[in-house]
């Protein structure tokens, strides 16, 4: 494994190489301590210049749409940087917004006709308008007529920037709503009841939403309390800007300047032309290895949360490193497997970081938040060790010493440890797990 999701310094980007080109671009005019963290938060929009049309094998032997259902969440403290996302978003959706603005003249036009005639019988329909980037204050009922709008015009996606968590309860129609959405979008599936249309007509769109969101780590965690064990936590694809130090300086952007717009849209319109069903037999590999290391991460931590949440981490950087691919020409490198490895392991980092304590499910709390969440115990313990010290480590971590005689099998099994019959020790294997 070459990251430890359990270090509180966030896992090192991969340098781009060799078909991850595009990384630097979409970098370039972000300052410093915010590229990291802005990186997998770009794919939401670039993902929504797909079709419906596009889609690739999953390992799993079925086929999912790459440009929809694609969601992050970047999560910092007041005053961190998060606000460059929205600099980022609008430079790569500047083709939406364009399209956006003609769309509201339309609109806007209908209206004025429709209040000049009064109660006139000949009033003029509504014209079939759909929006790509709504604005974030969207309704519920507009948001439900304009995913209709968009699965009429051959299946396009939208795109929101939602720059506080609760404007999704907004869009959903409430908080207790948000898990059905999030669900819904991220599988790509339709929205579950009949709607009624401007026109009479009930409407059951298939929802195709791309969706970015900011908040700080106290307002994330107050909106996924409730929704951490049905989906909606592992489905959003989270990144954690850390406080950092106190300097006098203020961090520089960059200019998204014609030379960096002309760049960028030449990278878009390999998205926009993109078509067909897609077998990337490589991207699986590297899925099916992540499957392997995440079982090993659940298995040092004895953490069935972890594991489950690992699930979608992997299918998350999967779809990434898909878009990674159509951009360089539909031609795998290895440089893009290093990114998918890289967005599933900085994933599960980032949401540890914020959200380790309440991840520690169905298990005795504990006063220090980092006792409550995943640990690895491997890590925590020396070189060579007895049952009795782990027995030790997990009480001390709120789990039962019960479970420590499973756990030292488990390991011996997946090769992390040896056990010495003539000391009566384990001792780590570093050629398998090499972070003591």
């Amino acid at each position: 494994m070459l990251y430890n999701i359990f270090d509180a310094k966030a896992p090192q980007m991969p340098s781009p190489t060799k078909g991850t080109e595009i990384v630097n671009l979409l970098l370039s005019k972000a300052s410093k301590e915010m590229r990291q963290p802005l990186l997998p938060m770009a794919f939401p929009a670039l993902s929504a210049h797909l079709s419906s049309d596009v889609k690739l094998m999953y390992s799993d032997n079925k086929y999912y749409e790459i440009g929809a259902g694609q969601m992050g969440h970047i999560i910092g403290s007041s005053g961190t940087g998060k606000n460059q996302l929205t600099h980022l978003v609008g430079a790569i959706c500047r083709d939406f917004c364009l399209h956006d603005e003609t769309e509201y003249k339309r609109l806007a036009e209908w209206s004025r006709q429709m209040k000049s005639l009064g109660n006139s019988k000949n009033k003029p329909e509504r014209p079939s308008v759909y929006f790509t980037f709504p604005p974030s204050d969207i309704t519920n009922a507009a948001f439900i007529q304009n995913a209709d709008s968009l699965e009429q015009h051959e299946g396009r996606t939208m795109y929101l920037n939602l720059p506080e968590v609760g404007l999704a309860d907004k869009i959903s129609g409430g908080h207790k709503q948000v898990s059905q959405m999030i669900r819904q979008c991220y599988d790509v599936s339709r929205s579950g009841q009949l709607r009624a249309t401007s026109d009479g007509v009930s409407a059951n769109p298939r929802l195709r939403l791309c969706m970015t969101l900011s908040s700080t780590p106290d307002d994330a965690r107050a909106w996924y309390k409730r929704d951490m064990v049905n989906g909606t936590f592992g489905r959003i694809t989270t990144a954690f800007v850390p406080r950092g130090e106190r300097k006098g300086r203020i961090p520089r952007q960059g200019v998204y300047d014609e030379e960096y717009l002309a760049k960028l849209d030449r990278f878009l319109l390999r998205l926009s032309n993109a078509k067909g069903s897609f077998v990337v037999k490589p991207l699986n590999k590297v899925a099916d290895q992540l499957a392997e290391e995440m079982c090993d991460l659940a298995n040092m931590a004895d953490s069935d949360e972890l594991f489950e949440l690992s699930h979608r981490s992997i299918f998350s950087a999967w779809k990434k490193a898909a878009v990674l691919w159509i951009l360089n020409d539909q031609t795998y490198t290895r440089s893009i497997g290093e990114f998918m490895v890289y967005f599933c392991y900085y994933d599960l980092w980032s949401k540890l970081r914020v959200f380790s304590d309440m991840l520690a499910l169905g298990e005795p709390m504990q006063e220090e938040a980092q006792k409550r969440g995943p640990k690895n115990f491997l890590q925590d313990l020396p070189n060579s060790f007895n049952e009795a010290q782990l027995e030790a480590l997990r009480v001390s971590h709120g789990k039962s010493k019960d479970g420590a005689r499973h756990q030292i099998s488990v390991w011996c099994n997946r090769g992390f440890i040896e056990y010495s019959a003539q000391t009566g020790l384990y001792t780590k294997k570093t050629d398998r797990y090499g972070q003591k």
